[in-house]
């Protein structure tokens, strides 16, 4: 979208987003709707009462007043950065707003807890119009106001360990470290599991839902951040801003590592691509000459007749067929194995420290877990079952079959269309094939 384009449907947005029956909330499924609802409801409702029952100081306005000009300095100079990493990693509800929101729910009373998580996710909003373009506003709203809940909840957790913010800590020792700890634990959970309800669960995986190792040390060390930002405001409130510099090192490392995850994975199954099974195999190859007695053994499996499949499917049952024979692959081997996609219906499988004969029966569980796979597809509102797979499978080991990686590939690849040459839903070693 150029700049007059979006120039042109600023107004037609901001006129559906102040037309309730507009709304594209309600075209989602009905669950999703209470869901949203109900949070909403809650939130208000908890903010409402607090800011009626908890008095405000003047301290905790200018703390608010600080911690949001912190939370925008720091989205500003990292907005890129977050760009890049929100496209990379789908887990909505870990981002590095969790700092401020922290060190808020240490520091201020619940209604500005929530009035700073309203500020941030605002800025957010306006900031990132390349997100609401592909992202309904009620997702955004949602996203907030599950943050806003996770505060309120932390801070609950909090008041009943009777150390209610950072200022009590500080004069309880110990007593005061655990009550903070709890509610860093609190935080982190209640956070993901509010967003499930909100989810797809159908067919995603546990990293999809909960997000992965990167996500989830990130989202601690925001909160360890947060813990930070809280006591320097506490005690020397100029060392807050001693908090940006690291942390926007921080969100590019992370920003680095899940870049580095994204080039070696294969997008549409969550396999090894080319390039990361190629790279796992060259270290497997030079371990393995280092060790006189050292074997391994390459797999290359090809799915029979998937064109039919698309054909009569089309590409998104095709790629739902993909997506199930790479959850089969990973389910047959040992966590230590690496599965890759080579491109089409074609894989690969590495399998480090085996014998030939236990490489012949790994292939055959394979075949015969392919053989009795029966995949659910959705076309429109039915749903169909696609039964009848059967895979060819060729098979090469180190150092028999060669000495070089490309060696063994070319033998497995060899063996592979003997096995289809010959009847196809068959394994063939390249020793059967010499």
């Amino acid at each position: 979208m150029n700049g007059a384009d979006a120039a042109a449907s600023a107004p037609a947005r901001l006129h559906a987003a102040l037309s309730p029956l507009r709304w594209t909330l309600w075209k989602q499924r009905p669950t999703l709707i209470l869901y949203c609802l109900l949070v909403e409801t809650v939130a208000l409702a908890v903010t409402a009462a607090t800011a009626i029952g908890v008095p405000t100081r003047l301290r905790d306005l200018v703390f608010l007043a600080v911690l949001a000009c912190l939370g925008v300095l720091q989205a500003e100079l990292g907005r890129q950065v977050e760009r890049v990493r929100r496209l990379v990693s789908d887990t909505p509800h870990i981002n590095m707003t969790s700092v401020w929101t922290f060190a808020g729910v240490l520091l201020l009373p619940p209604a500005l807890v929530g009035t700073l998580v309203a500020i941030l996710y605002l800025h957010l909003a306006t900031r990132s119009l390349y997100r609401i373009r592909r992202v309904p506003p009620f997702r955004t709203v949602l996203n907030a106001t599950l943050v806003i809940v996770t505060c309120y909840a932390t801070d609950f957790v909090l008041a009943r360990t009777g150390i209610t913010s950072m200022y009590a800590a500080l004069g309880t020792g110990w007593a005061g470290v655990g009550a903070i700890v709890l509610a860093v634990v609190t935080y982190f959970v209640v956070a993901a599991v509010t967003i499930l309800p909100a989810l797809t669960l159908t067919n995603r995986s546990f990293a999809a839902l909960f997000g992965g190792a990167g996500d989830n040390l990130l989202e601690v060390a925001t909160l360890c951040l947060g813990i930070l930002t809280a006591l320097a405001l506490a005690t020397l409130p100029a060392l807050a801003l001693a908090i940006v510099p690291p942390l926007l090192i921080l969100h590019r490392a992370v920003l680095v590592k899940q870049l580095e995850i994204a080039a070696t994975t294969d997008e549409k199954t969550g396999l090894f691509n080319t390039t990361g099974w190629h790279t796992l195999a060259t270290r497997e190859l030079s371990r393995a000459q280092r060790l006189p007695q050292a074997t391994f053994g390459v797999l290359m499996v090809d799915l029979d007749h998937f064109k039919r499949i698309n054909d009569r499917h089309g590409h998104l049952g095709g790629d739902t067929v993909l997506k199930a024979v790479a959850t089969t692959l990973r389910d047959a081997v040992r966590d230590y194995d690496s599965v890759g996609r080579f491109g089409g219906e074609e894989f690969v499988v590495l399998l480090p420290d085996i014998r030939e004969i236990d490489v012949l029966t790994v292939a055959e569980r394979i075949r015969e877990a392919i053989a009795g796979l029966t995949v659910r597809i959705t076309d429109g509102e039915s749903a169909k079952l696609i039964d009848g797979l059967s895979a060819s499978i060729g098979v090469a080991t180190y150092p028999d079959a060669g000495a070089a990686l490309d060696r063994l590939l070319q033998a497995a690849d060899k063996a592979l269309y003997s096995a289809k040459s010959s009847g196809r839903n068959k394994v063939v070693s390249i020793m059967d094939v010499a």
